[in-house]
């Protein structure tokens, strides 16, 4: 299994424009649900995604984060859009 720091890096690093705008990064991993806890916020917004086992490792490999990918853009979009 991969160490949270290691995921989190992996994250920034297959969206590197998370910490262009600011966005705190955390990963826990959750025994009950058997799956990665991503921690995404900046002030006030903040995103909690779920990352089963074999999507975190799929992500590691470089292989896809998609439905990750779609929540940062949701949140990124809300902030962008609270912002004048």
């Amino acid at each position: 299994m991969h160490s949270s720091e290691e995921l989190c890096h992996k994250i920034s690093a297959l969206y590197p424009d998370i910490g262009k705008c600011g966005i705190d990064i955390t990963a826990t991993y959750d025994k009950s649900k058997k799956a990665w806890e991503i921690d995404l916020k900046k002030d006030a917004h903040k995103l909690k995604h779920y990352l089963e086992t074999p999507d975190a490792d799929a992500c590691m490999e470089g292989k896809q984060c998609v439905a990750l990918g779609l929540e940062i853009a949701q949140l990124k979009k809300n902030i962008a859009g609270n912002q004048y």
